[in-house]
């Protein structure tokens, strides 16, 4: 891990900044998970999904803009966190963000949270995963942590195959009772212990997404995922196994204060039960793309994938560009933004921009830049230098960004 003292951290960091006019360059981050296998559809070389040794499991994540450390036991010191690239130098955007402060995510967030509280992912699996919870603010709070919601979109550009299971159990069947999840705990180790006859599967269709609340089970399928999300890395398993692959208790109880680690009651009630069983479910989570202004005639079009508030307040948002070939499209944003390319070759404005065929483990690749606050809100220029080829960049932001945005049913 590359330490910066704080007087080099201030130089380095800015010195970046300037030098982008506001616009970083991150390196790509991987992480893998011991307990699920990779999908092989994140541009990573199919001789590296086991980078990290095959004791530490499969890269199947690669996380963006990201100041938040993965989870993961016996994870290398700085798994999970971005690196800001320049001028041969390598620090962390955790570094940078501490160094510059409010000059870089902008005071609101800066302000608030000391921290850039949020960061994004592709998550991509060969299977589905555990039904499983992420902990609220205030259950997280009891072991160190915070709670986490997040949000779901399939690029269309990333899942030309669906792998084996592109459906996602969420929630639980309307009637369900407290005391049959229970039970599901209680027969942990005899095997299957069948908390997905409790739920419902829904078919995930590329284009679309769903924003999920802390405390609602769900178990993702195998379409390739881009997650914003909240900067925490808690969660809860509670399906003992899944396509035959045992799941440790460990991996329910790790979020939770250790004197709850055999409480099946706790366990039980740190779900919100009405939101699991709310009949109107797919209403109140799915998500449809929204076009932002008509602007197909200008050669671009910008539209909300990520929208929607958790407890009446915007956590984070997400919006899609696509930018005709040789068009050049102004963005102006309300805070800081991070972006990667999913498809296409062009420039960001003097950065070049390019989704990469294939990336090697440790290898740079210039898809994934960081905006800065001030840069948003000024604008920044995105042209498509990539032939015939549209130019395709997905890019989330921090809480509060985007009052304006739309709410979970108005597509």
């Amino acid at each position: 891990m590359n330490t910066l003292t704080d007087e080099k951290a201030v130089s380095a960091a800015r010195s970046a900044l300037d030098s982008g006019e506001g616009i970083l360059r991150l390196a790509p981050t991987w992480v893998p998970r011991s307990f699920l296998q990779p999908g092989r559809r994140i541009k990573l070389h199919p001789d590296d999904y086991y980078a990290f040794g095959k004791h530490r499991g499969g890269i199947d994540e690669r996380w963006f803009a990201s100041t938040t450390p993965a989870a993961n036991d016996n994870r290398e010191e700085d798994e999970g966190l971005s690196y800001v690239v320049h001028e041969g130098q390598r620090f962390t955007l955790k570094d940078t963000v501490d160094a510059l402060g409010a000059d870089l995510i902008g005071a609101p967030i800066w302000d608030t949270y000391k921290r850039w509280p949020v960061y994004s992912k592709f998550f991509d699996n060969m299977g589905p995963i555990p039904h499983h919870m992420h902990q609220n603010a205030e259950q997280a709070a009891l072991v160190g942590q915070e709670g986490k919601p997040e949000s779901y979109y399939f690029p269309p550009q990333l899942n030309a195959i669906g792998n084996n299971f592109p459906y996602t159990f969420m929630g639980l069947e309307p009637g369900t009772t407290k005391e049959q999840v229970r039970r599901c705990l209680e027969i942990w180790n005899q095997g299957d212990n069948g908390i997905l006859d409790l739920s419902k599967a829904y078919r995930l269709k590329p284009g679309t997404g769903w924003l999920i609340p802390p405390c609602i089970l769900h178990a993702p399928g195998s379409l390739v995922t881009y997650e914003p999300q909240w900067g925490s890395d808690v969660f809860g398993m509670y399906q003992s196994l899944v396509e035959g692959r045992d799941v440790p208790w460990e991996l329910l109880v790790k979020d939770v204060p250790e004197d709850k680690h055999q409480d099946l009651d706790y366990l039980v009630e740190q779900l919100d039960w009405d939101a699991n069983v709310n009949p109107g479910f797919k209403d109140s989570h799915y998500l449809e793309p929204i076009n932002i202004d008509d602007t197909a005639s200008e050669g671009y079009q910008d539209r909300w994938i990520v929208y929607g508030t958790i407890k009446n307040e915007q956590l984070f948002s997400a919006k899609e560009l696509t930018v005709a070939p040789g068009a050049t499209a102004t963005i102006k944003d309300g805070g800081a933004t991070g972006i990667i390319c999913v498809q296409g070759r062009g420039r960001i404005g003097g950065l070049p921009l390019e989704s990469p065929t294939m990336i090697r483990f440790g290898e740079m690749a210039e898809d994934e830049v960081f905006i800065s606050a001030e840069r948003a809100q000024t604008g920044y220029e995105v042209e498509n230098l990539g032939g015939d080829c549209p130019m395709v960049l997905l890019r989330y932001f921090g809480p509060g960004v985007h009052p304006q945005a739309p709410a979970v049913g108005d597509a």
